[in-house]
């Protein structure tokens, strides 16, 4: 028994002694390729078996040739063992090559292509996952496109629609001063309108410019969808009638939901004027109001014949207008992108679709 705990003690030392010197070279060596790694490890191993031999063997007084038989099978297995230690780094270094230079190419604005040659599950499972970001970057590009694109046009239309009441206001307002005007009162009153205009302009740009930054404060209170689509319907009625439009509501539940009943008039407000003056006279803007699987849906209806196919994704955009028009009133064509913002700060969703005769945009807020 004293002789095996002896053998254990002396293979235990040799085996310690080549486990510290490589924990040393694996603690200089740490920021080297991981064939240097592996081979350090592999040397370690074969090193720790061949000290506790051959200190067992010194201490069992082994024969000269016994010796050398093993430290000689001992050598032969250290040499097998390093080779296929370095060929397994090989392997998994040019992997790792591979898979740096593949997420260099995305990270560079491309899109990411995975290696073809099989790899580790480590190194298959961090491949997937610069795939799933990779796709993510593209997404997100896009919007970041989208939006740049977007903003662009809005300055544009914003810049033109500015200069053009403002090129009415200074020509009336030289005429005035010259004494040049027939009818100073219609002048007066006509200033008074393009002043109106822009200051409708100006108050929207302020609206979505708080949108965008995420500072649109929210004062939710518990209100009835009835209430909300009554006022909203009060509000429109002398646009509709100068319009020749008729307002239908006697589709409205009386369904309760917690938002904040001045933003919510909003969003009721701008797609009703929206609807009024995209539907020719003599023609309806319906207005309705459920509760279904997916919350509480508000949906206007209007007569305008339809929104084309291409157009559908953009309705919502900043800027959108539907037209090429830049005269009253086409407007700037922000309400329907505020209807968005303050919808989507509700924790709710806006959509549009194209019905008979006409389309429909949809409102959909969590239940109180």
């Amino acid at each position: 028994m004293t002789d095996i705990l002896l053998i254990g003690l002396l293979a235990f030392l040799g085996a310690a002694a080549a486990g510290l010197l490589g924990a040393l070279v694996l603690r200089f060596s740490r920021h080297r390729s991981l064939i240097v790694s592996l081979t350090v490890v592999v040397a370690v191993a074969v090193t720790a078996m061949l000290a506790g031999t051959l200190a067992v063997a010194w201490a069992m007084f082994l024969s000269p040739h016994d010796l050398t038989v093993v430290t000689t099978v001992v050598a032969m297995a250290a040499v097998v063992s390093l080779a296929t230690a370095t060929l397994l780094g090989r392997w998994v270094a040019a992997r790792s090559r591979d898979l740096t230079l593949a997420a260099r190419s995305f990270g560079d604005g491309g899109t990411f292509a995975a290696p073809a040659a099989p790899a580790t599950a480590e190194l298959a499972a961090l491949t997937r996952e610069l795939a799933s970001t990779s796709a993510k970057l593209d997404r997100s590009r896009e919007r970041e496109r989208a939006l740049e694109t977007s903003r662009r046009e809005l300055v544009a239309w914003i810049s033109h629609d500015l200069r053009t009441p403002l090129a009415g206001l200074r020509a009336m307002s030289e005429a005035l001063e010259d004494g040049m005007a027939v009818d100073s009162q219609r002048y007066l009153g006509q200033i008074r309108t393009e002043v109106e205009r822009m200051n409708d302009m100006v108050g929207d740009l302020f609206e979505l410019s708080r949108i965008h930054a995420g500072s649109l404060a929210l004062t939710p209170t518990r209100i009835s969808v009835y209430d909300l689509v009554g006022d909203a319907l009060a509000g429109a009625d002398p646009l509709a009638r100068e319009h020749g439009v008729r307002l239908v509501g006697d589709r409205v539940q009386a369904v309760p939901v917690e938002v904040d009943a001045k933003e919510m008039s909003r969003v009721l407000g701008n797609l009703l004027i929206n609807a009024i003056r995209r539907t020719p006279a003599d023609g309806t803007v319906a207005v309705a109001a459920h509760r279904s699987e997916k919350g509480v849906v508000l949906s206007v209806t209007d007569g305008c014949g339809g929104i084309p196919e291409e157009d559908l994704p953009r309705v919502f955009d900043t800027g959108w207008r539907g037209s090429h028009a830049r005269t009253p009133p086409a407007g700037a064509g922000l309400g329907l992108a505020i209807v968005r913002g303050i919808v989507e700060a509700h924790a709710g969703r806006a959509e549009v679709r194209n019905v008979t005769g006409g389309c429909c945009f949809e409102v959909t807020l969590p239940p109180a």
